[in-house]
């Protein structure tokens, strides 16, 4: 009984012990004790693209000569020029003006249609963000249809704007896994290969629940040039089997596979060679939002999009707005100088205005994002820094700017969006749970809208300036006609 009270207060001794050397050596220690969460890592791969980067970068630096700088505008051809923006609050809405003069023109005129290239990493895998943007545009301005989808995607399972399943026997190539792949990557960034077996090679897609995309809307595969000319897509109707023979001798090629329908099975025969990219659904008219999600993604390999490829796609999607949203993966690689990323997207900005000519360019930054310090959840201290680069070489790009930091709250918000009742953050404290992304969709969008709504305005003030006016003259009157429909 007394060797057990020994051990017993031994072991006590050695608790208080231990707590006294904690305390006295806690000034010591890192305040970062530990790594990130990873309660959601299967979300959080890196490209290969990034890694590089992150290991080329060294000690970069580059001179700051943006922060305290006042940026103005050139005036368009239409004689719009928005009010010029200091950099700490910059917005560049300039640049978004020939998709502002799209939207209006489906508004007031009801002509036209508009379409929009949506590319993220995680933070909008399983359509999260997207449908909600996609849904806000298309209640004002028409449209149905959830746009382009992958042949296969890691992310079906979770996408409920369209239900999506595919046979395991497709072989997947990613621009972030892929340096050198078989055929040139797709607009979604993949391209697909029917490996044919004893087992079919097949995709199955069905309508969603989501407003504007209860139907599939003119199912329509887009494919590129192959040697074979044997393959071919077979679809049962009811007791009927029909067989569509692949075209393959253009670059970019499209067999629309049926009308509006609810659901949709294709299976794919003596296929092999032909390099797939994916089906687009919409109606044709309005607005559409094309999600183009990848886990992992810097936003770095959009640079590997083969330009010729990329301009046939725009030749028949059209593409007026493309919206990059990137950073999550780019956060705590090494130290808080960014200047790297900023240069390198710069790139990839010019280069992504090559690919898709005429669209404008809209940056979202990172979202906050918290890590524990000193045994508390805070703002991670990458954040601010990235936001800043990201900032930069949207300015240096021309290209508008959503700071989705400063939207949802800044400094300490993630925290509060994890803690909210409900949550609206997963516990991981970087994505956002199905509450949380509709409100950052209704926040993009809605800035997206504010500048759009000055737009109206400054076009209007624009038009005014120009009224026609009558030249007298011993012949026909001459009439400036500028802005007028």
């Amino acid at each position: 009984m007394n060797q057990n009270k020994s051990y017993f207060f031994q072991s006590w001794l050695i608790v208080v012990i231990a707590i006294a050397s904690f305390i006295g050596f806690k000034s010591f220690l890192p305040k970062k004790l530990f790594p990130d969460s990873t309660a959601n890592s299967k979300n959080v791969v890196v490209d290969s693209l990034m890694l590089e980067a992150v290991a080329e970068s060294g000690n970069l630096s580059e001179e700051d000569t943006l922060t305290n700088k006042t940026i103005s505008f050139v005036s368009n051809p239409l004689g719009i020029k928005f009010s010029s923006e200091k950099f700490e609050q910059y917005k560049g809405y300039q640049y978004l003006i020939p998709f502002f003069e799209k939207l209006y023109q489906l508004e007031v005129n009801k002509k036209g249609k508009a379409r929009i290239a949506y590319f993220g990493d995680s933070m909008t895998d399983g359509d999260m963000i997207v449908q909600d943007v996609r849904t806000q545009f298309q209640s004002i301005f028409g449209g149905e249809g959830v746009g382009f989808v992958n042949i296969t995607s890691e992310s079906a399972g979770s996408r409920g704007s369209i239900i999506h399943e595919f046979s395991p026997n497709w072989k997947a190539q990613s621009y972030l896994k892929t340096k050198s792949p078989l055929r040139s990557f797709g607009v979604n960034g993949s391209v697909f290969f029917a490996k044919d077996t004893a087992n079919p090679t097949w995709v199955k897609y069905k309508a969603g629940r989501n407003r504007f995309s209860t139907s599939l809307n003119t199912p329509t595969l887009f494919y590129g040039s192959s040697k074979n000319k044997k393959g071919s897509l077979r679809q049962i109707f009811g007791k009927d089997t029909v067989y569509k023979k692949l075209n393959t001798n253009s670059m970019l090629n499209t067999t629309q596979v049926a009308g509006d329908v609810k659901n949709v099975k294709v299976n794919f025969i003596n296929a092999d060679s032909i390099p797939f990219y994916g089906f687009n659904f919409d109606n044709g008219k309005g607005i559409h939002v094309d999600n183009f999600s990848s886990r992992g993604n810097s936003g770095l390999p959009l640079g590997s999009l083969n330009v010729d490829l990329m301009n046939a796609f725009q030749q028949k999607l059209g593409y007026d707005l493309i919206i990059l949203q990137f950073g999550t993966n780019v956060l705590n690689y090494g130290s808080l100088n960014y200047s790297w990323y900023e240069r390198k997207m710069t790139s990839v900005v010019n280069h992504v205005k090559e690919c898709f000519p005429g669209a404008a360019i809209l940056i979202i930054t990172t979202a906050d994002k918290a890590t524990k310090y000193d045994m508390q959840m805070k703002s991670d201290s990458a954040v601010s820094p990235l936001v800043m680069a990201q900032k930069r070489y949207a300015v240096k790009s021309e290209a508008g700017l959503v700071n989705l930091y400063t939207l949802m709250g800044g400094d300490g918000s993630m925290v509060k969006w994890v803690e909210n009742v409900p949550a609206k953050a997963n516990k991981d404290y970087t994505h956002f749970n199905h509450r949380g992304a509709k409100e950052i969709a209704q926040l993009i969008y809605k800035q997206i809208d504010t500048g759009y709504q000055e737009y109206k305005k400054l076009r209007a003030l624009a038009k005014k300036k120009a009224k026609p006016k009558a030249v007298v003259s011993d012949t026909v009157p001459v009439i400036n006609d500028t802005l007028n429909e």
